[in-house]
């Protein structure tokens, strides 16, 4: 079973407000098809990022994974872009004849008022079972006492590869991998330490914590993940673990202790 990310900044044009980058979708929707009808993926998860749909609208109404939003404008134009984005995401991998439908977080997830993540798990499983292709994405939730803030994409991809015990994780990006100071690819990551000198926030428009957001995430499971780019997704769904490999502890929280 695999938990498939594909980025925010792969799927859309991120510095134009609520653009598609098509061409790049219909590559990664042909990857997927080609490796189910190969059969070397079987349960499929797909979580997409923000991007250009959501992440501007999180910004103008101050929506982040910590500060929330009552006001009910906000609360729609938030969900109501990434919903969109939903929708070209799903019709990309349908044309692609990928059985892929629809779950909404803002639906079925909050967090408490320590900001715990409750995101269950059995809608996904049943339509694994039935074999649907689940597609998430990120989106505001429910939390006490903030009213709604963001869930980030890989928050999701986290809890759903704990608690469907996924056998592998993916992060498709726009880069080839964690990068260091030379722009080479750091070929592993045990510790956020060893690399937080490097990780900065994204250039373009995030609420979520860009490569650095990601590696914190990752650095929670209990099974290795891959982070790589477009072109080394084929590789990824063959099997292969190209990119930068992130070694989590399983301890649910990153090993520094952060996020």
């Amino acid at each position: 079973m695999i938990v498939l990310k594909l980025g925010g900044s792969v799927v859309t044009e991120k510095d134009r407000d609520e653009t598609v980058d098509g061409a790049a979708l219909d590559r990664a929707a042909s990857a997927v098809a080609t490796a189910r009808a190969s059969g070397a993926v079987d349960d499929l998860v797909v979580v997409h990022g923000g991007g250009s749909f959501g992440h501007p609208h999180a910004e103008t109404w101050g929506a982040s994974t910590t500060d929330g939003v009552h006001d009910v404008d906000g609360v729609t134009a938030i969900h109501g872009a990434m919903t969109t984005l939903n929708r070209f995401v799903l019709r990309a991998l349908q044309d692609a004849d990928v059985p892929a439908v629809p779950v909404h977080p803002f639906s079925a997830a909050h967090r408490d008022r320590d900001g715990a993540l409750s995101l269950p798990s059995g809608q996904v499983g049943t339509l694994l079972d039935e074999g649907f292709v689940p597609v998430l994405h990120g989106d505001l939730v429910a939390h006490a006492g903030e009213g709604a803030t963001v869930l980030s994409g890989d928050e999701i991809v986290t809890s759903l590869a704990a608690s469907l015990d996924a056998d592998r994780v993916g992060v498709c990006s726009t880069v080839p991998g964690v990068l260091d100071a030379d722009d080479g690819v750091v070929d592993e990551i045990r510790r956020f330490d060893d690399v937080a000198d490097v990780l900065g926030g994204s250039a373009a428009t995030d609420v979520s914590g860009g490569m650095a957001g990601k590696v914190r995430e990752l650095l929670a499971l209990g099974a290795p993940a891959s982070v790589f780019d477009l072109d080394a997704l084929p590789a990824f769904l063959d099997g292969d673990q190209p990119g930068t490999t992130v070694h989590g502890d399983g301890s649910g929280t990153a090993v520094d202790g952060g996020h």
